[in-house]
């Protein structure tokens, strides 16, 4: 004769207090969360500024293309100017020719001196001689300075980059004729940001200082650790064009992101009252999601529908659309 078995309430009596006995109870209470709107934002560079040449004349090399990371400082493109070489040729003839000059007056004032110190000229003899050694001295030291300007604009052939980024567009290629000023690069300085444009009627529901939810980066699939990064709204701009308004979000660690990508982005639109509670409260059996309750009559199973899952102050909860109601005590492992 076979053994009888237990009744399954009887089970399923032992098994709710067991549960009971080992969790804690968690007060249902409806919430305001915010209404989030899934956009699309654009990556912006905060300054993308030009490498000018500093002097007019033909690009002779270029040393980076789009993409390239440069250094501020670093050599970007080299312009030269024949003219440049030929005035420092005359300079430098220049600067032979007063050397000579003053060697000659050198001599003359010494010559002065030894005569005039055996009386055989007179003061005044003296006087020129020195006068025309130190007009000699100042023209020398004029040719000088002038080598050093033409040496000094042969030097500004070089661009360099005028900040640490990524080079974006190069206009211009090796053999181009550039004026002064002219721009031989474009360099993002790589402090990005996202610039959103919302339909009007977003307007007076966005703020600044709201957080954000930062989504998949283009159009890929998004990781979990994108899927949880957050942004800040950082500026709301004050004026409407073409029936959008302008907002800017700043995201840590968006340096390695394209100037003009597009990315996914969550922004918080309005608020809603919800009922939610602890992921951890929900237990999933063939398909069909449970809560426990804590009643005066024991523990009940309440089969409820689930929404979408966010991160309120105590941790994260997910939302509970019909099952639960306010003051309803949920058990949690």
């Amino acid at each position: 004769m076979s053994r009888s078995r237990p009744p399954v309430l009887a089970v399923l009596m032992l098994f709710v207090g067991a549960t009971t006995a080992a969790a804690d109870e968690f007060s249902v209470e409806t919430l305001s969360i915010p209404e989030m709107k899934a956009v699309f934002g654009q990556v912006k560079s905060r300054t993308v500024v030009p490498a000018r040449s500093r002097t007019g004349g033909t690009i002779r090399a270029i040393h980076v293309t789009e993409g390239s990371e440069v250094e501020e400082g670093q050599v970007v493109a080299i312009v030269v100017d024949e003219k440049i070489t030929l005035e420092l040729d005359a300079a430098q003839a220049r600067i032979k020719e007063v050397a000579s000059q003053l060697d000659n007056a050198r001599t003359e004032l010494e010559r002065a001196e030894q005569l005039f110190a055996r009386g055989v000229v007179s003061q005044g003899r003296v006087d020129s001689a020195r006068t025309q050694f130190d007009v000699a001295t100042n023209q020398l030291t004029a040719a000088e300075a002038a080598r050093a300007v033409i040496e000094q604009q042969a030097r500004e052939g070089e661009v360099l980059a005028p900040a640490t980024g990524r080079v974006l567009t190069v206009p211009v290629t090796s053999g181009s004729v550039v004026l002064p000023g002219e721009a031989v690069a474009r360099v993002a300085t790589g402090r990005y940001y996202l610039r959103l444009s919302l339909p009007e009627r977003h307007a007076a529901t966005i703020a600044q200082g709201s957080t954000v939810l930062l989504g998949r980066r283009g159009f890929g699939d998004a990781s979990e650790a994108e899927a949880e990064r957050q942004g800040r709204i950082a500026k709301v701009y004050p004026e409407i064009s073409e029936g959008r308004v302008i907002a800017d979000v700043e995201v840590e660690g968006l340096g390695d992101y394209f100037v003009n990508e597009r990315t996914l982005v969550r922004i918080p639109v309005g608020r809603r009252s919800a009922v939610a509670v602890p992921p951890a409260a929900v237990t999933t059996r063939h398909g069909i999601d449970y809560v426990a309750l804590s009643t005066a009559d024991g523990v009940v199973e309440v089969a409820v529908i689930l929404g979408e899952t966010f991160l309120g102050d105590d941790g994260p909860r997910v939302e509970i659309l019909t099952g639960l109601r306010d003051g309803d005590k949920v058990l949690l492992p």
